[in-house]
């Protein structure tokens, strides 16, 4: 039996209405009576086929689940509904709003429904085919995620950063960076038009679906990148597109896939930019200059298509050849000059002077300052050439020993120190030392900044002269009288003289004599005090020299020494008169027995 025909009939004999006279049997006892019989009108084997029918209903109730997509039948139209026919028990209706999409909808026509609700208000199935789409066209999305299926969407309108997509009746996103591999400017050239797309992500929990035409295109590139990286060759001469340009060389589109140009192999010439010799779009040559393993990443060079500047080179020019050029690059160490078309030879900074004094080359030269100089070194195999400047003008050195002869005086600038003196500066290129001992007789100088400064103008007398070391030694205090010449004969060993102890230490003390350039030092055990006591700071007394040594200007006092040779001849004199008195004692003796003997002699 039929699920219909079983409908029908359960329809049927659920509303059928027995008769009473069937149910009541006058002739049956009381006690027997069919009390369930007379209650539903039917008899017991009736009642028994009821249930039974009762069930099937209640399962064909069961089976329209409102998760599950039905197909159904239009069986009729009205102005504002589509009547359905799912085969249950009754017919279910669905707005004519959900098939605006499809305007040709008549009778007859299979659709696919999902159950809305099993009873409205007036006891009617509802139905939607709304849902049923809806349910297909997530399936139908999911499928193409999984599957990268390339699916047709329709670009519905312009929306904040890309397009609304109707992929399978479902709005999708269409980020405007995966409209195309170009960045696009003007979205609205979109709008309306059919176009194939990949499901690129969805979000179930919100319903969201991205989508990209960018991706088709990229996978078309990699194709066709992969076929064109398959016969590159080093050496092999393409024509490109500039792509892009940055600080650091051009990017060349070579037909789907990209090659880069570094700055350096642009142009034999320096350049500051790209942008200079190449601007977006040009259409140029390129040669393969290398690239790695899987050719992903490609080396371009077009400087490469022309001779080298150095083979083209003046095959007569030599060392000692004067040359002209530009000055293109400027470091501290020296400076590049372009001598010819993409030939570049340095001039380092000892060669732009024949001052000793090592200065950045920004003193000497800036970019772009059209110089002259000579050549000092040319290799044409390794492409390199050393130029000088200094060598336009004659060395300083070159008649050096007539210039500045030993013992002549001259005037030179203080250009800088070190610990042990001053070089000074006779002119350019002649420098020459004075050693912090010679800077003064008298002052005890512990760093040359003590005594001058940078750029002082000192008056100096050449003391020795090394023509082959280019060196020379030179003398400041040598102009004037050597005071520890008078010195030597005035604080001479054994002298005394009053001075002050102008500092006192644990070693000593420093004592200052009337002659300011003199400081003696007076040790610890020189300054006892003829009482015990000891010398204090600023206290004045009387010093006497004990060592005196010119070369060194050193003069070393004693206080002590004073009182002690003071002593030292009183006890000599005590010593000398007590040796006379027993002298004259010893005599008498003599001479009283000389008596004693002379008289016992006469007597006999």
């Amino acid at each position: 039996m039929s699920k219909e025909t079983k409908k029908e009939e359960i329809q049927e004999q659920v509303l059928e209405t027995p008769k009473v006279e069937n149910l009541v049997n006058a002739n049956v006892p009381q006690e027997e009576f069919d009390w369930d019989s007379f209650e539903s009108g039917l008899g017991e084997a009736d009642r028994k086929e009821k249930a039974e029918l009762e069930a099937m209903y209640d399962d064909t109730l069961e089976d329209l689940s409102e998760t599950e997509v039905f197909k159904g039948k239009v069986v009729r139209l009205t102005d504002k509904e589509a009547i359905v026919d799912i085969d249950f028990k009754s017919e279910g209706v669905i707005s004519l709003n959900e098939f605006r999409y499809n305007p040709d909808l008549k009778v007859g026509d299979e659709v696919e429904v999902m159950v809305d609700q099993r009873e409205d208000k007036n006891g009617q199935l509802v139905l939607s085919h709304r849902k049923a789409r809806t349910l297909n066209a997530w399936a139908a999305v999911n499928n193409a995620h999984d599957t990268q299926e390339i699916v047709n969407g329709y670009i519905k309108a312009r929306t904040k950063g890309g397009m609304i997509v109707d992929v399978f009746g479902i709005e999708a996103f269409l980020p405007g960076s995966q409209i195309d591999v170009k960045p696009i400017r003007d979205y609205d050239q979109y709008v309306g038009k059919t176009m194939e797309f990949k499901v690129v992500k969805i979000n179930p929990e919100f319903k969201n679906v991205v989508v990209s035409h960018k991706a088709l295109i990229e996978a078309d590139i990699e194709e066709q990148k992969k076929e064109i990286v398959a016969q590159l060759e080093k050496g092999q001469v393409l024509e490109g597109e500039v792509k892009n340009i940055t600080s650091y060389g051009v990017f060349v589109d070579l037909g789907g896939v990209d090659g880069l140009i570094h700055i350096t192999d642009l142009s034999w010439s320096r350049i500051n930019h790209p942008s200079e010799i190449l601007e977006d779009g040009q259409k140029i040559n390129v040669v393969i200059l290398d690239f790695d393993e899987d050719k992903s990443r490609i080396q371009l060079g077009i400087k490469q298509l022309e001779p080298h500047p150095w083979d083209a080179l003046d095959p007569n020019m030599k060392v000692g050849d004067r040359v002209k050029g530009k000055v293109v690059v400027l470091a501290d160490y020296g400076a590049f000059i372009e001598v010819a078309p993409g030939v570049e030879g340095l001039i380092h900074v000892s060669e732009m002077s024949w001052s000793t004094h090592l200065r950045s080359a920004q003193d000497f030269v800036k970019v772009g300052d059209e110089v002259e100089a000579e050549i000092l070194t040319l290799d044409r195999d390794e492409r390199k050439m050393s130029l000088g400047i200094k060598q336009l003008s004659t060395d300083p050195w070159t008649d050096i020993t007539a210039k500045y002869p030993v013992g002549s005086v001259h005037k030179g600038k203080v250009r800088n120190f070190t610990n042990f003196g001053v070089f000074v500066e006779l002119e350019e290129g002649v420098d020459g030392l004075i050693y912090i001992s010679d800077l003064s007789w008298t002052k005890k100088i512990k760093h040359p900044s003590e005594f001058t400064n940078v750029d002082d103008i000192l008056d100096v007398v050449v003391l020795e002269l090394d023509v082959e070391a280019r060196r020379l030694s030179l003398g400041h205090k040598q102009l004037t009288e050597n005071p520890w010449d008078k010195y030597e004969e005035k604080y001479a060993v054994g002298t005394v003289h009053t001075g002050k102890a102008v500092d006192v230490f644990d070693k000593g003390a420093t004592v200052q004599f009337d002659d300011v350039d003199v400081e003696a030092f007076a040790p610890a055990r020189t300054l006892e005090k003829e009482d015990g006591s000891r010398i204090k700071k600023g206290e004045e007394a009387q010093f006497k020299v004990i060592e005196f040594n010119k070369e060194f200007r050193r003069v070393v006092v004693s206080h002590t020494a004073i009182f002690r040779e003071e002593e030292a001849k009183q006890a000599e004199k005590v010593a000398e008169n007590n040796n006379k008195i027993e002298t004259s004692t010893l005599g008498d003796i003599d001479e009283l027995a000389a008596l004693k003997k002379k008289l016992e002699e006469g007597g006999n």
